[in-house]
């Protein structure tokens, strides 16, 4: 083959040999972008399905609550050892105390202000096994629809976690994937259970938390599309942000679940969930 060069003085200049190496370099590196995002997407997906399934078991299996609260109290151990020994520390790493902290405390700050509006219009105990949810609902579409959005907020942050994980070497964290879809289970379980008792047909059941999944994906996807393209200080604070957030989440609605029926025990379940993620952590 016999490349177009242009003549500029003496010399030859291989112009269009050069400007084909950069476009065939950009697209490249756009396709491997493409090919990581649909990977975070699906990872996301995955974990996301962790809450159908939950929702299912918690549906149709007629566990007890003492059960659920148990699986409750380990899904929060798992998290706490995840945003704790994953989340906060890489964030520390790529952007220092200052960003850390900043967005640590902001994201359980935004999720606090949201989680009370929310509260406020019905959604207080959209992860509560027992008849709470009955009792908050009496019925109201509105307040339906709080459930709905205060679940779609549990989850984002948790998701795009995921995406962001994979921006550094483009592999995903299997500790915080493992963790999260973990997580997820009981939170299914649990919700579930109480909107049955609520009066929700396993339709409107499975259509919130199969919407929340596709969300959970989209959240990983645009985790990793989107901060990306930031700095490292942007990156710590968002990963700070979500950890903030997931540990406001857990005080908030999985927490006091996993007291009120698992009670004495709940304490030892929650550590024995820190270190299975601690030992996924250790040894991937």
């Amino acid at each position: 083959m016999y490349g177009i060069t242009f003549l500029s003085g003496d010399s030859h200049v291989p112009l269009l040999s050069s400007v084909t190496r950069i476009i065939w370099h950009v697209f490249t590196v756009r396709k491997q972008m493409m090919s990581t995002s649909i990977q975070a997407a699906l990872w996301g997906l995955l974990a996301g399905s962790a809450l159908v399934g939950g929702a299912v078991c918690g549906y149709f299996l007629n566990l007890s609550q003492r059960i659920i609260a148990a699986v409750m109290a380990f899904g929060s151990g798992v998290l706490i050892s995840a945003l704790s020994l994953e989340l906060m520390d890489e964030a520390f790493q790529r952007g220092g105390f200052t960003a850390t902290a900043v967005g640590f405390v902001s994201g359980a700050a935004v999720y606090t202000f949201a989680n009370m509006l929310l509260a406020a219009r019905g959604a207080r105990h959209r992860k509560r096994s027992g008849c709470q949810q009955a009792k908050e609902s009496n019925g109201s579409e509105g307040k339906g629809m709080a459930i709905a959005l205060g679940s779609l907020m549990d989850g984002i942050p948790e998701s795009i976690i995921i995406g962001v994980s994979m921006i550094e070497g483009g592999t995903v964290s299997l500790v915080a994937v493992a963790a999260i879809f973990l997580s997820n289970v009981p939170e299914g379980l649990s919700s579930a259970s109480g909107m049955k008792k609520a009066g929700k047909s396993i339709r409107y059941i499975l259509l919130l938390w199969t919407a929340i999944a596709i969300v959970c994906a989209l959240a990983a996807w645009t985790g990793y599309t989107v901060f990306s393209q930031f700095n490292a200080n942007v990156i710590a604070a968002t990963m700070a942000v979500a950890a903030g957030a997931i540990l406001a989440m857990l005080a908030d609605t999985m927490m006091p679940e996993a007291f009120e029926y698992a009670h004495n025990f709940a304490g030892l379940i929650t550590v024995l969930g820190f270190l299975c993620a601690f030992l996924l952590s250790k040894y991937p």
